[in-house]
C-alpha cells in the first residue's frame, strides 16, 4: 500500500523507464515497448514482454516504442505504458503520487506539456518536470548547488544531453539526437552495406553491447549472428567482429564527442577551469559503449569518468531531486 506523500521519479527513456521509490530505491526496471491491437488498440503487453515481441508480431499487432529521440512520438500509447507502470510500482493506492518525470534539456513547452498530460492521465496526483543532465548529476552524487562547474554528458536511447550545472542549475547546455538507437541503426547499416544481410533492432543491440567499440580494442573480439542475406532471400549465419563496429559506430561517437568540444568552448573561463581539474561525468546506458571514456579523454584532454550505476543515475536523480523539492522549488528554470 502506497502511503499519502509517496514520491516517485521516473526516468522516461526511449529505450527504458526506471522507477525511483524514496526508501525503496529503484523498483522498475523495464523496456519502454508496448504491443498493441491494431483494430482496438487495446494493449496487450507492455515492457520487457512487449520487447520480446518486436520485429515478430503478426498484423493485427503492433509493437511499438512510443518515445522517440527523447519525446512522445505516440502520445496514446505513452499514457497507456505510463499507467500499467504505475499501478505496477504503486499496487492498490488510496492517494495518487506525486512524480517527477526527466525530459532532455532542449523540449520545446508542447513536448513538455504532453509528458505532463500524460503523466496526469496515467494517475499522477502532481507532476514536475526536471532537465535530463541535471537528474543525471544529482544520481551520480555531484554537489551541483556549489558555486563549481560540473560537467556532465548524458547518453541514452535517444538523446545526448551535455551540460555545464553549477549552482544547481544549468549554465549551458545542448540536447543532440545520436545516442543508444542511433548506434543501433549504424550497425544494421554497416552489416546490410558489407555482408549484404538484413538483422533486426534486437541483433544490432546485442552486437553494439556483446562486442561494440568506439576505440580500437588491443584483441578483436568476435560473435556470431544470424540474418536474412539480402541475395538469396535465406537465412544467414555471419561473424562480426569488434573492429567492424569500431568501422560502423566511429560517425556517431565522432558526433557526441563534437558536441561535447562545441559546449566547452562555450563554457565560462572559472567554470571550464573547475571541469578540467574536476573531470567529465558521462552517465546513461548509451556511455557503457566501450572506449567512448577513451574517445572523449583523448579528444578533449580532460579526465572522462563514468558515474557508479550509470543506467540508473537519471532515474535517482529524479527521485532525489523530488525528496528535496520543498527546498529547491524556487529554481524555476529546471522545474516545471
Amino acid at each position: 500500500m502506497l502511503e499519502f506523500g509517496q514520491d516517485i521519479g521516473i526516468d522516461l527513456g526511449t529505450a527504458t523507464v526506471i522507477a525511483y521509490i524514496k526508501g525503496k530505491g529503484i523498483v522498475l526496471r523495464e523496456p519502454s515497448v508496448v504491443a498493441v491491437e491494431k483494430d482496438t488498440g487495446e494493449v496487450l503487453a507492455v515492457g520487457k514482454e512487449a520487447r520480446r515481441m518486436l520485429g515478430r508480431t503478426p498484423g493485427s499487432i503492433i509493437a511499438t516504442r512510443p518515445l522517440r529521440e527523447g519525446v512522445i512520438s505516440d502520445y496514446t500509447v505513452t499514457e497507456k505504458m505510463l499507467k500499467y507502470f504505475i499501478n505496477k510500482v504503486c499496487g492498490k493506492y488510496i492517494f495518487s503520487p506525486r512524480i517527477m518525470i526527466c525530459v532532455p534539456s532542449r523540449v520545446t513547452e508542447v513536448e513538455k506539456k504532453a509528458v505532463i498530460d500524460a503523466a496526469s492521465k496515467a494517475g499522477a496526483r502532481k507532476v514536475y518536470l526536471i532537465e535530463e543532465p541535471l537528474a543525471a548529476a544529482i544520481g551520480a552524487g555531484l554537489d551541483i548547488y556549489k558555486p563549481s562547474g560540473n560537467m556532465i554528458v548524458d547518453i541514452g536511447g535517444g538523446t545526448t544531453d551535455i551540460a555545464v550545472i553549477s549552482l544547481g542549475g544549468t549554465v549551458i547546455s545542448t540536447s543532440i539526437k545520436v545516442a543508444g538507437d542511433k548506434f543501433d541503426e549504424a550497425i544494421v547499416k554497416y552489416i546490410k552495406k558489407k555482408h549484404n544481410i538484413v538483422i533486426g533492432e534486437r541483433t544490432a543491440e546485442d552486437l553494439k553491447i556483446n562486442i561494440g567499440c568506439v576505440y580500437p580494442k588491443i584483441q578483436d573480439a568476435e560473435m556470431e549472428i544470424r540474418g536474412r542475406d539480402l541475395i538469396t532471400g535465406l537465412p544467414k549465419t555471419i561473424t562480426v567482429y569488434s573492429s567492424e563496429m569500431l568501422e560502423a559506430l566511429t560517425e556517431s561517437a565522432e558526433q557526441i564527442v563534437e558536441a561535447v568540444h562545441s559546449i566547452l568552448e562555450k563554457t565560462p573561463p572559472e567554470l571550464s577551469a573547475d571541469i578540467g581539474s574536476k573531470g567529465i561525468y558521462m552517465t546513461g546506458g548509451g556511455c557503457l559503449i566501450d572506449g567512448l571514456d577513451k574517445l572523449l579523454q583523448e579528444r578533449t584532454g580532460i579526465n572522462v569518468m563514468i558515474a557508479q550505476d550509470a543506467v540508473s543515475c537519471v532515474a535517482l536523480g529524479t527521485g532525489k531531486a523530488l525528496e528535496k523539492f520543498d527546498v529547491i522549488s524556487g529554481k524555476k528554470s529546471n522545474y516545471a
